[in-house]
């Protein structure tokens, strides 16, 4: 590779977008320093040194290529990605989902990156943009007050924050059984990957009046909560209505309460957090209440009246650019050449979205650094539908998860397929679609020794 540059590729950030770019680029032959403020300090959300730590849910979400952030998986695996390799190795059964251990998944990352001889890891706080290139910000949600002003000055924009909340975590052995049963939705999976705390009328009405009434932890007076509705606090979404979570995560379809053989009036989800099944995620349940709160309110479920939380759900704040108007088409800042941002301060939401800018920004600058310019990945692709949801300009950018609907629509007599098959036809189409891309980019899927998928 004929590099422009004899320094290394500057890489800030060692969440998932930042491992997976340091990684991308090590395996490309170009020197990589990876800087990362733990364990000098850390966030509040943090609670381990290691790499690419999960602080919200173990979930990765739906693995099924129907599925689009299932698509985006298998265009990552196919394209040689650190992360997914680790998550895979890492998984524990959640039905039709992929969810990890997360302290296994991130000792998996912060081993393969640790151990990569171009890979230098730089630990200490960044609190201004570097000024040396090429560098790539991949600081994530909880970018430090200073970097974030510094960033905001460099590119002329306010940057937007908003608050996301964390579900909290309950310890298996202090759950009871029954009234909880094991049990997935139409069994899917392996039919039991769940457990299900199942409640009647008068209990969920009970649950959802104690959790409006609860006291809730309170937004600084200089900043406006502007939640992602994807990941809605559990009591915004019961202040919509009362019968709101019954359609959401408290939904009782697809299961059967064995005591009584019929459908639950209402239902809590636990998943699994780790491989020996110590302890569960309460889905869906992301909360903003205080902890005293969170104790008292959530053992009021079934099942759960001595449960222990082992982590209490909590809030923190989600920094991103308004990246249709700052980036270029290759995710690369109009005002800074040189300067690429990738994962959730690009203006994706999620694990394997983060993963996937980080993915695409590496590309990108190894790209730039032979002097060329990489081809984009097609619209067809999850991959390149994500990169369409940064360009597309709006009046009110916001994160986004992968949807189909930022993936080019079907043509001709597919178009008019029930949704199961043209979603099918799509995730087909795109992986056809993502291997003539990485042919077109002359990629080669990383295979030496210190390969975590090896």
């Amino acid at each position: 590779m004929n590099l422009l540059t004899s320094s290394p590729v500057l890489v800030v950030g060692g969440g998932l977008a930042g491992c997976e770019a340091a990684w991308q680029l090590a395996e490309r032959g170009i020197d990589v320093e990876l800087h990362e403020q733990k364990p000098v300090r850390r966030t509040a959300a943090q609670s381990s040194d290691l790499l690419a730590e999960l602080v919200c849910s173990n979930s990765m979400r739906s693995a099924a290529p129907s599925n689009a952030v299932g698509l985006l998986k298998e265009e990552l695996r196919r394209s040689g990605s650190l992360v997914l390799a680790c998550a895979d190795r890492a998984a524990v059964p959640a039905g039709s989902a992929l969810a990890v251990d997360r302290d296994q998944f991130s000792a998996l990352v912060t081993e393969a990156i640790g151990g990569h001889p171009r890979v230098k890891l730089v630990p200490g706080e960044v609190t201004t943009v570097p000024s040396r290139r090429p560098c790539i910000l991949a600081t994530g949600p909880l970018t430090g007050d200073d970097l974030a002003k510094d960033l905001a000055r460099l590119i002329g924009s306010e940057h937007i924050a908003y608050y996301d909340a964390i579900a909290p975590i309950v310890s298996a052995d202090s759950i009871e059984r029954p009234p909880v049963f094991a049990q997935s939705r139409y069994a899917k999976g392996r039919g039991d990957d769940y457990l299900n705390c199942p409640l009647d009328q008068a209990q969920y009405s009970a649950f959802v009046a104690a959790l409006c009434a609860a006291e809730k932890v309170p937004a600084r007076p200089f900043e406006e909560p502007r939640y992602f509705e994807g990941c809605l606090p559990i009591e915004v979404m019961a202040e919509r209505g009362s019968e709101t979570l019954r359609y959401g995560p408290m939904k009782p379809v697809g299961l059967v309460d064995p005591r009584s053989g019929r459908r639950p009036f209402a239902v809590v989800q636990l998943r699994q957090e780790d491989r020996a099944g110590t302890a569960y995620n309460l889905v869906g349940f992301q909360t903003r209440m205080t902890r005293g709160e969170q104790a008292r309110v959530f053992r009021l479920i079934p099942g759960l009246e001595r449960a222990e939380l082992t982590r209490f759900g909590s809030v923190h704040r989600n920094t991103f650019i308004d990246s249709p108007r700052l980036l270029g088409r290759r995710l690369e800042l109009s005002v800074a050449p040189g300067l690429w941002v990738a994962g959730q301060l690009a203006g994706v939401e999620g694990y394997v979205e983060s993963t996937a800018a980080g993915y695409l920004a590496a590309v990108f600058v190894a790209a730039s650094l032979a002097a060329s310019e990489a081809p984009l990945p097609p619209r067809t692709t999850a991959l390149g539908g994500l990169l369409e949801h940064l360009r597309r300009p709006t009046d009110d950018f916001q994160p986004s998860n992968i949807v189909w609907s930022l993936v080019a629509p079907l043509d001709g007599p597919e178009a008019e397929l029930g949704k199961r098959d043209r979603h099918a036809a799509m995730a087909e189409r795109a992986l056809g679609d993502h291997a003539r891309w990485l042919a077109e980019l002359g990629h080669i899927v990383p295979k030496n020794s210190i390969s975590p998928a090896g």
